[in-house]
């Protein structure tokens, strides 16, 4: 890779590419010198836009093009939104860093006006893990799949054919919508997907990436490498309902998971442990599963 220029691969809707500014803004803030240049493409999982992924390969879907110009070097990395990742990558692409996590709660998009759902229409959901915690909260309220992206969603809400939708706070924030957020879920009662508010850039095996040390942030990379742990360990995928979320505090890194029945159990442990705690957090999962 020439040091001076750094090609950043993205996908080509709107909120993808507000991510890699994001992480480009943050290189070119302490590499002031280097030329960044974005070049995006649109992914099968964006032209399969009304069809349901878990039946033409999930979260691959959203990769695999970016992978390809990665492996091939027409990029030199590409930025994916953390939850959207598949738990295993490809050689030779690797995770070169995590970014400081934006906000990871999953919220409610209601119409204009309304303070609660409308009864009689169903609610947009694109999430296994979401349907699974909804009847908690909402048990009389029915969910349907949606597709698109969140200015595609934010249409079908308005338009008359959903009473709410289900996103990522995070999302909404990088597009300037926080507006439209009508309740926030706290992580207890709707668990996150593993990595949810990070963004992830990945790289080429055997590249030199020390000019992402400015992205790296410690303390979310420690979380998220616990979260997909975890998820990876209980054999999640795209249309798998299984939810985790860790904090730092002083006492250490806390992890919660929730596996596909959606019973949840938490594990504490010392941040630099973050893996082990993830994997020994699925095997207590599979053993209370089993008793």
């Amino acid at each position: 890779m020439n040091r001076d220029i750094i090609r950043v691969g993205s996908r080509d809707s709107r909120l993808a590419v507000r991510q890699a500014e994001i992480v480009m803004d943050r290189i070119r803030s302490f590499l002031p010198h280097v030329e960044l240049n974005l070049i995006t493409m649109k992914t099968e999982g964006d032209r399969l836009a009304d069809v349901s992924l878990q039946d033409f390969g999930g979260r691959d879907l959203f990769v695999r093009e970016l992978d390809d110009a990665l492996a091939d070097g027409r990029v030199d990395i590409c930025v994916h939104s953390c939850k959207d990742l598949p738990l295993n990558s490809p050689a030779p692409v690797l995770i070169a860093a995590f970014t400081r996590r934006e906000d990871p709660r999953d919220v409610l998009v209601l119409p204009e006006g309304r303070t609660e759902p409308d009864p009689s229409l169903p609610v947009g959901c694109s999430s296994a893990r979401r349907a699974l915690q909804w009847p908690s909260l909402y048990p009389d309220i029915p969910l349907a799949p949606i597709r698109g992206n969140i200015q595609t969603r934010l249409s079908k809400l308005d338009d008359g054919q959903y009473g709410g939708l289900i996103l990522a706070a995070a999302g909404l924030k990088r597009l300037g919508l926080e507006r439209r957020i009508s309740r926030y879920f706290f992580t207890d009662e709707f668990l996150p997907a593993a990595g949810q508010g990070a963004l992830a850039v990945t790289a080429r095996w055997g590249t030199d990436t020390s000019y992402l040390e400015p992205v790296r942030h410690e303390e979310t990379t420690r979380c998220v490498v616990a979260e997909r742990a975890f998820a990876a360990a209980l054999g999640a995928d795209c249309a798998s309902p299984v939810g985790a979320y860790a904090e730092i505090d002083s006492d250490g890194l806390t992890l919660t998971g929730m596996d596909e029945t959606g019973r949840k159990l938490s594990i504490s442990g010392d941040p630099s442990e973050s893996a082990r705690l993830g994997q020994e957090l699925a095997d207590r999962m599979r053993a209370a599963a089993w008793s």
